[in-house]
């Protein structure tokens, strides 16, 4: 029997071999990247972890996968797009490719541009059940009225035009747009968190990349999974936003950074 609103000490395999069959409305997490970072020494299995995923997730749900590669001898790996690939051979939709624009970079690069983001794979098990797309773009030429969009265009080029477009209908750009498909987000001590405990970790993601995930891919009550919690980022930001969660860890050490990080905000639990 699972207990929610836990992090498992064990590897990921053993916490999802327990899971029923659709039990996952969401899976916001980042995996080791090739051997950029030592994890307390620990390995994992990716293929069996995308089987075991496609399997917990519920249909209509996504897995945020966020993933670099390690460069070797002078060539990037390539791993993560041979990731992708096998996500999709399970079964998985690749719903949208993803960019986590960092502002910033640990060190310049002498024979290649500095690497300055990350990708964000979003996959869904099917059609998406929740999508809670952010506006949070400005626009320009807001409270300006334009002419509606004709439609999509024909196969000879024509636009194919729709009763509005014909009839001169016009509407109002509003303030806010949906944003864009790569996400910026400042990091280092103070931008990705102000818990200085999560910094214990030698690799965390952005609170905000976190919680603009949960918003839009998922509502409240939903139950947010991380197979890899890490420094605990995603338990919290589901917490503070009102969704159920779960997490694993295999390294002890880190459970007990991220039982500590988000103790502060238990109360919060529904």
């Amino acid at each position: 029997m699972m207990i929610i609103n836990k992090i498992y000490n064990e590897n990921c395999l053993e916490t999802m071999e327990r899971m029923p069959d659709c039990f996952v409305d969401l899976t916001v997490t980042s995996p080791p990247y090739d051997n950029l970072r030592d994890y307390d020494g620990y390995l994992f299995d990716f293929e069996s972890i995308a089987k075991e995923l496609y399997r917990v997730t519920k249909q209509g749900g996504v897995v945020v996968w966020v993933v670099g590669d390690a460069t070797i001898n002078g060539s990037e790996t390539g791993t993560l797009f041979k990731q992708v690939l096998y996500f999709m051979d399970c079964g998985f939709n690749l719903h949208d490719t993803m960019i986590y624009h960092k502002a910033g970079f640990p060190f310049p690069e002498k024979t290649r541009y500095n690497p300055v983001f990350e990708y964000m794979f979003v996959f869904s098990k099917g059609k998406p059940k929740t999508v809670n797309l952010i506006k949070d773009r400005l626009n320009k030429y807001s409270g300006d009225k334009v002419a509606r969009p004709g439609g999509q265009r024909k196969k000879n080029g024509e636009l194919e035009g729709n009763s509005a477009f014909r009839n001169n209908k016009s509407k109002e750009i509003q303030l806010y747009g949906v944003r864009n498909n790569i996400w910026y987000y400042a990091i280092g001590r103070r931008n990705s968190t102000s818990d200085d405990i999560a910094f214990k970790h030698p690799a965390i993601f952005p609170e905000n990349l976190a919680r603009d995930h949960i918003v839009t891919w998922s509502n409240e009550g939903d139950l947010v999974y991380d197979c890899f919690m890490g420094s605990g980022t995603t338990a919290k930001m589901a917490i503070i936003l009102n969704r159920k969660w779960l997490g694993r860890e295999i390294s002890k050490n880190y459970v007990d950074l991220s039982n500590k990080r988000i103790e502060p905000y238990l109360h919060m639990l529904f």
